[in-house]
Parts: structure tokens; sequence; C-alpha cells
């Protein structure tokens, strides 16, 4: 079966299922990427990297207001086929199956180029004004003007749902984003957690990261928080200043940071960034460690080390990190918002607290650092959550079916 796999950051959300289906002689397995910023590569996968748009059009499309979201994804979809176009002609390569992220337009056209072929569609997310990421709380009141922009930045997403054959998303609060009469064609499946990596250690070691300068030894009272990007979406402000209540009541406390200082999620800040801003507050950085963006090895280690860990997030996409953490056995600190009310249940495998409250954030934090049964029965619970729920194998086979299922 020729299997084609479309996503403009290689190999995003199929990074198991691709290296998963090309291992399988039967399959010959394309993937058609703008970019491959990490440099990865998958067994068996051919990567073929499209060019971008110029950049002449995109200036054009950032200067059409509400509508500049559907004018991206025009030219990300015109991209997409004319390669599709090109690797017919030079590789000889004619999709039977197409799974591809409906994201910034990268199915538009496919069913234009390939109308008899099957598509399924890996749909993240649909923006809402009211109950979704952007105006969730009841003092979050949305102008006319903001809701008028979020349901025009929906205009891609439908377009392509009205297209494709089939669609799944990771979480049921995802799919209940999605208008109530294009549910039924998307099914529920997360991608899958590696659970043999993301593991935990009979007995929770020390932590060393030479390169940070960081040697903590077995037994050390270690914080953990691993985002992408400092953003208010993850509770990033939120979450500095619970640290700070910490670090004035537990003197042996140290604070792991995992990220970026950018934002990859809502709006950035005018000429500073939230780490900048937190480091105008006071950080005590001898006991707060911002490591960056870590290799996956230094990532395990940092997990594995790890005595409580917390993921924030407003309501929005879910985050592999979290499900992660809960497979590596961490103690969770999660925030009372339903992508994380999906997963955890409160004083079971994990502890709820408020979004944006850094004292409530601090204090659920304390009691999993001062009742250390509590939290190995929490680790304990949230490891078999992620087994029985996440497994990678169960769901690379879910999303295996899937696919036969459109294939004639």
């Amino acid at each position: 079966m020729n299997i084609l796999f479309i996503h403009p950051n290689f190999p995003g959300q199929f990074l198991y299922l691709a290296e998963y289906l090309a291992k399988n002689p039967e399959n010959r397995v394309f993937f058609l990427s703008e970019e491959n910023v990490s440099g990865a590569a998958l067994r068996g996968v051919q990567l073929v990297l499209y060019k971008p748009a110029a950049q002449e059009a995109k200036d054009l499309a950032e200067k059409t207001g509400p509508c500049k979201t559907m004018m991206h994804s025009m030219l990300t979809g015109l991209q997409v086929v004319k390669a599709l176009q090109q690797i017919e002609k030079q590789a000889h390569f004619i999709p039977d199956v197409i799974v591809g992220h409906t994201g910034w337009g990268s199915l538009l056209y496919v069913k234009d180029l390939y109308p008899n072929v099957p598509v399924l569609g890996y749909v993240e997310w649909f923006y809402r004004a009211i109950g979704g990421d952007s105006y969730y709380w009841p003092d979050e009141i949305p102008s006319l003007d903001a809701k008028v922009a979020i349901r025009t930045k929906d205009a891609s997403h439908l377009l392509s749902l009205a297209s494709i054959d089939a669609a799944y998303t990771p979480t049921h609060w995802q799919h209940s984003q999605f208008p109530a009469i294009y549910q039924p064609k998307i099914e529920v499946c997360h991608d899958g957690i590696h659970t043999e990596f993301c593991s935990p250690l009979p007995k929770r070691p020390g932590l060393v990261l030479e390169d940070a300068k960081i040697d903590l030894p077995e037994g050390s009272e270690i914080l953990t928080y691993v985002s992408r990007g400092f953003e208010v979406f993850r509770g990033f402000p939120y979450f500095m200043d619970a640290v700070r209540l910490l670090l004035e009541r537990r003197p042996q406390l140290h604070v792991i940071v995992v990220g970026t200082d950018r934002v990859c999620y809502g709006a950035q800040l005018k000429d500073t960034s939230y780490l900048k801003e937190e480091r105008k507050k006071g950080i005590d950085e001898t006991r707060v460690h911002f490591v960056g963006h870590r290799n996956r090895g230094d990532y395990q280690k940092i997990l594995r080390a790890s005595s409580c860990h917390v993921y924030l997030t407003r309501p929005f996409i879910l985050s592999w990190s979290m499900l992660e953490a809960m497979s590596f056995g961490c103690p969770l600190v999660a925030s009372k918002t339903p992508p994380c009310e999906e997963v955890v249940e409160d004083g079971v495998n994990g502890l709820l607290a408020e979004f944006r409250s850094p004292h409530h954030i601090a204090r659920r934090i304390e009691e999993i650092l001062d009742d250390r049964d509590l939290a190995a029965r929490l680790g304990k619970a949230a490891r078999e959550t992620i087994l029985e729920r996440y497994e990678l194998t169960r769901c690379l086979h879910r999303q295996e079916d899937m696919i036969y299922r459109l294939v004639k």
C-alpha cells in the first residue's frame, strides 16, 4: 500500500505512526512536509520537502485582517498539491491513502488532485469564541471583533472537514470542540505514549546535568515543569508565582524548568517575554534551573528524578508532556481545566489545582512533597492510567485500523 503523510512540520504527530507503518514490507511510505527543523529521520519513510509560498504572497496574506489564516492556508494547500504532482512525476508514487494534519491548510486541495484517494485527517483544534481556549472563564468577555476573527479562523478547518473521508483527534475534550454536525466523522484516538521509554526506575534517582551545572543527589526535593514555550496558555506566570511561594517555605527545593523562552500559543508580549518579566520580579536561579530544550535522554533523566511534576493549561490541546510525566510515574499537579480533567481524577492519579491561583497550585504541590506515601500512590495510579488508555502499540493499532477501513 502506498501511504502518504502530510504535515508542515516533520514529523509532527505522525512520529510513531509513520515509522510503524513503514516497518510493514507491504507498505511504501512517503512524508510530505515544509520543514524538518529537528533534522529527524524515520526508518523506511521517504521525506519530501515542498517549497513554502513566496514571501510576497505571505506578506499580502498578512494584510487581509480576519481572513489571514485562511489566506495562509490557501497558500500552503497550493504548495502541497504542486509538490504532490512532482512526487507523482519523479518518484512514480500515487498514494492509496493520505493521512494528514488539517491545520495550516495542508489538506485543503488534495481531494481536488486525487478525488478517489481516501483521506484520513488529524483534526487537532476547532476555535471557539466562548468555552474554548480564548474566552473560557466568565470574566473573559470577547468583543464582536474578536468573535468575528475567531469564527473566520475556522474557515480552513471546515473546508478540510467537508472534503476528507474520516478524521481523528487525540482527546474527547478536543472532539467536543468541533461542530456537532461533524463530530460523527471524527474518532477519538490518541497518538500514543511510549511507555517503555517513559517508565520509572525502581527508586527515584538524583539528577546530574553537567552542561546546566546541576548535581542533585538521590532524595533531593525536585519540582519539574515542561513546556515548549513559556506562556500564559501553559500557565507559566502562575507556576512561577507558585514557585516563589514554595522557595520561601522549602529551603531544600529545586525546580527544573524545561522549555524555551518563546510563545507557541497565544499572544506575544511586546518588546519582552514572559521569562524576562518573571526575572524582573526576582528568581533565585541557584534553585530554579532553566535548562532549555533538552534531548530525549535528558528529558527522561529529569522526569525520573521528579518529586512532583506540574502541568498547567488553559482549555486547549492536551500536551504529550503531561501524559508522559504520568507514564514516568510522576506525582502530578495539573490544572483544573477540561483537558486535564479528562485524564486526571483528583486524589486518585493526580491532584488538580485552580489554573489561575498560584496559592492553590503551591498548596497542592506541597501536599505531594509533604506526603511521600500519597506521592507514591498517585504516581503508581498515574502510570496505570497511561498503560490502560494511552499505551503506544494499542493506539498505533487503532490508527492502522482506521486507515484500512478507508482503503478498498
